[in-house]
């Protein structure tokens, strides 16, 4: 139909045809103007994001505050083991006071120096009411906290399930206001992928990383704010760990990266041979290449694992690397806090709960490493969905449209010119009238731009130049739907979509009566073969038709431009699938349907056309000829050589 070859496109996941097979994005070409693009179509959930931000915090602060109830329960046990161990050793009614001075006139200063900090009463064990009371108030603390954090997963995951659902709306809406001109473009796959695979990564990805980013960037700040509030100089040591990260995140970063282009380049290899191999499956069993295939798919299938494995593998060292740094860091909090409490300068309790806190601390950091790649891949598809609704739609019907007139059918092409791309003209001044009722038939090579004149005369594309008139009516100044509700066409490729006989025989006319679709299918032949069908009209197609034969679906696409009694029909190549019984008998019921309709009859076996009112012979883009069947013929022209090369040489090969 489009003289122009599909543009290269960026690939994204599952730029692999219909087997679902997904393949990982690219890095996002701009990332912070996508990522505020993306998250700019939130504003309509801005209050619902504002709770779960207040939530978050919430769970944060419940949950950092654990650690320094506990550290007091840790006090709480230290002290009354103290307690009881020195009431032992001291004579009875010894005060806290008095042991420490005895310990410092034996001259154990730092031993005096430790109890001096501890709380204990000499004699009293461990105060089981007040440590059970401590616990139970973590307890409570931490069920809070899982709480909101529960509050704030199942109102982000209903924001980013809106958000998707926005976001498929718009792209459908989009795709209907496209011109055909970006279908012929853009491959069918590409296309499928941006709409379903992307759509759904972006999800999936806001999904894994909103929340859990926020979750992450709160906890760091308030476990933050209980390390200093608990020790400057832990938590200044803590401190080491982010510039470390970022460089070893860094430095493994660069050298994965490498590796999952290599993986997505394999990936988009493997796909496309398989779903080469798949749908041309008869042929490679017809021709016995099915050992070529295999090999080819276990080559292609070595490397793909090659490239994964070294990705994966470089990339999967980040967590290790993380959790080193993490212990490093643990080590150094370990000595310095044991010296500390020696010193007197930190309970126990309290360098216990630091030693949580740098774990909470090392954990989301980790988390926001592992959750880039995640985020740059939902960005990058993100880019590419927004490239889909950035693309230039079609030029919008007239504000004053023209009222649809009665149709008669009296179709004009006015000196129109018209080409794909500026630098490969294809119709220059082609003029041209048919007349209300006439049934013109347009021949010629492939390539020679019939199809072309159909898609101008639909207004699937305009006309660089010229005009092209209905009943006298520029098409131009008509709105899309109303022309094209006028204008029944059956094509040479069948579509026919899952559902019921009935319902494909209907589409064109959903209201349509029982009585007008058996009309139709006995007109058009399909109620021949429908009976021998186990459930009649009630038969569901399966994957496009595949439980019928090539000729039955061509009947019931002529079935379904029967019962649509259009004012207008195109045939393109109507009748290629059918036997040649058959084709008597469809161009008889035709013949009918084009009784008092203007008909455009796309037609390469000119047996098909010998009864047109007009003949029109095309060669790149422009009519070289036309007249009758018989005049053309007379004239030993294009047509006539046309007509030669099909029958006279079929003829002489006979002999």
């Amino acid at each position: 139909m489009s003289q122009q070859r599909p543009v290269p496109v960026r690939r994204g996941p599952g730029g692999g045809g219909p087997f679902g097979m997904a393949m990982p994005v690219e890095k996002s070409m701009n990332f912070w103007p996508s990522a505020r693009r993306l998250l700019g179509r939130l504003r309509g959930e801005r209050l619902l994001v504002s709770v779960v931000v207040l939530f978050g915090a919430a769970s944060v602060v419940f949950t950092v505050v654990g650690p320094k109830l506990l550290g007091d329960a840790t006090n709480l046990v230290f002290s009354g083991f103290i307690g009881e161990t020195v009431g032992k050793q001291a004579p009875a009614g010894t005060s806290k006071a008095q042991i420490i001075a005895g310990l410092e006139r034996s001259g154990d200063q730092q031993q005096a120096e430790l109890l001096r900090h501890i709380d204990f009463t000499p004699g009293k064990g461990i105060d089981f009411a007040a440590l059970s009371h401590v616990l139970a108030w973590v307890l409570v603390l931490y069920a809070i906290a899982g709480v909101f954090g529960w509050l704030q997963g199942w109102i982000m995951n209903g924001v980013v399930a809106r958000f998707a659902f926005r976001l498929r709306q718009d792209v459908e809406a989009k795709i209907h206001r496209l011109p055909l001109s970006y279908f012929d473009r853009m491959q069918r796959g590409e296309l499928l992928s941006r709409v379903t695979n992307d759509i759904d990564n972006v999800q999936q990805s806001l999904q894994q990383t909103l929340s859990q980013l926020l979750q992450s960037l709160l906890t760091v700040i308030g476990v933050l704010f209980m390390m200093f509030f608990t020790s400057w100089v832990l938590a200044i040591i803590s401190l080491i760990t982010i510039p470390l990260t970022m460089v070893v995140t860094q430095q493994i970063a660069k050298r994965s990266q490498k590796q999952f282009v290599a993986q997505w380049q394999r990936t988009g290899v493997l796909n496309a041979q398989i779903e080469e191999a798949f749908s041309g499956h008869a042929l490679v069993k017809v021709f016995g290449r099915h050992r070529e295939v295999e090999e080819r798919f276990a080559k292609q299938n070595d490397e793909l694992f090659a490239a994964s494995f070294g990705a994966q593998f470089i990339s999967g060292i980040i967590m290790p690397a993380m959790m080193f740094v993490g212990n490093l860091v643990y080590v150094v909090i370990a000595v310095v806090g044991g010296l500390m409490i020696t010193s007197g300068a930190l309970s126990l309790g309290s360098v216990q709960a630091f030693i949580q806190y740098s774990r909470q601390f090392t954990q989301p950091l980790t988390q926001l490493g592992s959750m880039a790649n995640l985020l740059q891949s939902g960005v990058a598809s993100a880019e590419r969905v927004f490239e889909l609704l950035d693309a230039e739609e079609q030029t919008p019907d007239p504000e004053d449209a023209e009222p649809m007139p009665e149709v008669r059918g009296r179709v004009r092409f006015e000196d129109v010119v018209f080409s794909y791309s500026e630098d490969a003209p294809l119709i220059t001044g082609l003029d041209m009238e048919a007349q209300p009722g006439q049934t013109v038939a347009i021949v010629g090579p492939t390539g020679a731009g019939k199809t072309t004149l159909v898609n101008l005369m639909m207004r699937f594309y305009d006309p660089v130049s010229g005009r092209i008139t209905l009943d006298g009516v520029d098409t131009r100044r008509l709105r899309r739907a109303e022309l094209r509700g006028a204008i029944g066409m059956v094509l040479q490729d069948t579509w026919l979509f899952a559902g019921t006989i009935r319902d494909n025989i209907a589409y064109g006319r959903p209201d349509a009566t029982e009585e007008e679709i058996l009309e139709a299918a006995r007109a058009s032949y399909v109620d021949r073969f429908v009976h021998s069908l186990p459930d009649g009209y009630d038969t569901v197609l399966e994957d496009e038709g595949a439980n019928v034969s090539a000729g039955e679906k061509q009947l019931l696409t002529i079935a379904r431009a029967f019962l649509s009694r259009p004012s207008i029909l195109i045939l393109d190549e109507a009748t290629s699938s059918v036997d040649t019984r058959t084709e008597v008998l469809v161009q008889r019921a035709m013949s009918a349907l084009r009784a008092g309709r203007t008909s455009f009859v796309i037609a390469h076996r000119l047996s098909t056309i010998r009864d047109a009112d007009l003949i029109l012979v095309m060669e790149h883009g422009d009519i070289v000829e036309q007249g009758t069947h018989a005049s053309l013929l007379e004239a030993g022209g294009a047509y006539a050589r046309l007509y030669q090369s099909q029958f006279a040489g079929a003829a002489v090969d006979e002999v």
